[in-house]
């Protein structure tokens, strides 16, 4: 069920645009200018209300995060959370589409991209709406690193086929599947977001781990 808009979520988020970066111009290659160092960057596409990204920046200090959501309401319920601890200074929010990251990240400038229970748009006239629709996956590898993965969740059994299918079509390396995260042996560190935390009861989180091929 998706949020009642906000109408105050802007002003949120316009009071604290030293962290939060809304349809920003001119931002490919500065990111590490924002964060104040050269460490990886890693961002979420679709974090929701931010649980995810909040823990993974509180977690790993030596990492820089973003996340990302498109929806104004939601991303100021996740600021929201942060701003009522310290936010972590290796923590920034960005208001875009995922169509637009091309504009915003520089070739090579990511390290890491997550892609958690993203909308599955299970209409086949819907596919390319689906982040792993290879247009999607096409603004990924510009601007990931060589060496960068996509570490992609999900609960829904058609959408981790069919993007399965794409990841291999692309000619992408994989690195890890798993069909059952939570009742399989390794993941012990996973970082769960508000949607896995409710919905996992109820049936199996498969993941990849992906990256693009030399």
């Amino acid at each position: 069920m998706r949020l009642r808009n906000n109408p105050e979520a802007i002003d949120i988020l316009q009071a604290h645009d030293n962290i939060c970066f809304i349809n920003p111009k001119d931002m490919p290659n500065t990111w590490s200018k924002v964060f104040g160092n050269d460490h990886p960057i890693y961002i979420e596409i679709g974090m929701g209300k931010g649980d995810f990204i909040l823990e993974n920046a509180k977690r790993y200090p030596e990492i820089n995060f973003i996340g990302i959501e498109k929806y104004t309401t939601v991303m100021a319920i996740a600021l929201k959370k942060a701003l009522k601890e310290e936010v972590p200074s290796n923590l920034r929010y960005l208001k875009e589409d995922a169509v637009m990251l091309s504009e915003v990240f520089g070739e090579g400038e990511v390290s890491q991209i997550f892609l958690n229970f993203s909308d599955p748009w299970p209409k086949k006239r819907h596919a390319k709406r689906r982040l792993t629709y290879p247009s999607y996956l096409d603004i990924y590898k510009h601007i990931l690193k060589k060496e960068g993965h996509i570490i992609f969740k999900t609960d829904n059994r058609g959408l981790f086929e069919y993007s399965l299918s794409s990841f291999a079509n692309y000619g992408m390396h994989f690195n890890d599947v798993c069909l059952d995260l939570h009742h399989s042996e390794g993941y012990e560190d996973n970082i769960m977001t508000e949607y896995e935390r409710k919905f996992s009861p109820k049936g199996p989180i498969y993941r990849a781990d992906v990256n693009m091929k030399e």
